[in-house]
């Protein structure tokens, strides 16, 4: 899908993409997430993010009680400090979109990815397959490393969804509809419109060279369902 790019150092304010690898999926190359997580340079704002298999949750052990999180729903799996910036949102930078994101990777490993602080990269929150079960992993007030954009950071949130651009059967309906109820407390919350334009993919975010969500992903019935929400 993508051709391997140079590795690049980065600073918050000045984004390159970092080094991409393929592997076979099936009948064309997909890109590795996790290869890809691991060429990100050092810098407060990497490039993209992960997908693997519903069936693997994450360890509850990792879990912290609600009163850690933005979204009643959500449980706290935090990632490293190393892997964010903190600030101040909305005072420090306004919030002014929703980054819908899908992992190549697994729930369990996504979670993984963000705890280690040789990734540098972070989303706010991580949905589960096969139930809709969220977890946060960067408070909303503080910077994710997820849209490969430093401008586009500092104003979203990114949601990412566990499953594979090129195997709709994970985005599943509990996926959508807790997703989607995340996304309308959010817009609710910073007074972001909900509407394509301000809930966007991070295929969307300029300067990317990501392609998710993907061509399955089914923005009509996701926006329909955030503004039933």
């Amino acid at each position: 899908m993508d051709r391997a790019r140079d590795r690049a150092k980065h600073t918050p304010q000045d984004e390159t993409p970092a080094d991409r690898s393929e592997i076979q999926k099936g009948p064309r190359l997909l890109p590795s997430r996790r290869r890809l997580l691991q060429g990100a340079a050092l810098a407060a704002v990497p490039s993209a993010l992960l997908t693997t298999h519903h069936a693997a949750a994450a360890p509850r052990a990792a879990e912290s009680p609600s009163a850690d999180v933005d979204y009643p729903s959500a449980v706290w799996v935090p990632a490293s400090t190393s892997n964010y910036t903190a600030s101040n949102r909305p005072s420090s930078y306004p919030i002014d979109y929703v980054i819908i994101h899908v992992t190549q990777e697994t729930f369990a490993d996504t979670l993984a990815i963000f705890k280690n602080p040789a990734k540098k990269v972070s989303a706010h929150y991580v949905v589960r397959s096969a139930d809709g079960h969220i977890a946060q992993c960067v408070r909303e007030r503080n910077v994710g490393w997820h849209a490969g954009n430093w401008s586009y950071n500092t104003r979203s949130i990114g949601i990412e969804h566990e499953g594979w651009v090129d195997q709709p059967e994970y985005f599943t309906d509990e996926m959508y509809e807790k997703s989607a109820a995340l996304t309308a407390a959010i817009c609710k919350k910073y007074g972001i419109p909900k509407t394509r334009e301000h809930i966007i993919g991070h295929v969307e975010v300029p300067g990317t060279d990501h392609t998710d969500p993907g061509r399955y992903w089914d923005w009509s019935r996701y926006i329909r369902l955030v503004n039933f929400a």
